[in-house]
């Protein structure tokens, strides 16, 4: 099963230990072929919506910044619970804040 967790920002700037740890988290779950990617988001991005045959393209952001997602992590696992057991590993690391988990389909 797959699983999308994404991470809203932080009100913390990262300092040398939370590199360390999560250096450390990301390696292991590397090597034990559960993490697929990873990766930052920047905070505004483009919204394309459609209505009939008119798309449209807009300038994010669309939330306030606290809402917006800042990064992601993709992951394979066995079970949902897997999933939140990482999650809840990574809310250890970066400290105070929210991640969401999505199951991916296909």
């Amino acid at each position: 099963m797959r699983f999308l967790m994404i991470q809203k920002p932080a009100d913390t700037q990262p300092d040398e230990k939370l590199f360390a740890e999560m250096g450390a988290f990301v390696e292991e779950l590397t090597a034990a072929g559960v993490l697929l990617a990873t990766g930052g988001l920047e905070p505004g991005g483009l919204l394309v919506s459609s209505h009939g045959d008119e798309i449209t393209v807009t300038d994010g952001p669309f939330a306030e910044a606290k809402e917006a997602a800042a990064g992601f992590a993709l992951i394979e696992v066995g079970t949902k619970e897997e999933a939140i057991e990482l999650a809840r590993r990574f809310r250890k690391i970066v400290g105070d804040g929210e991640s969401t988990i999505q199951q991916v389909f296909g």
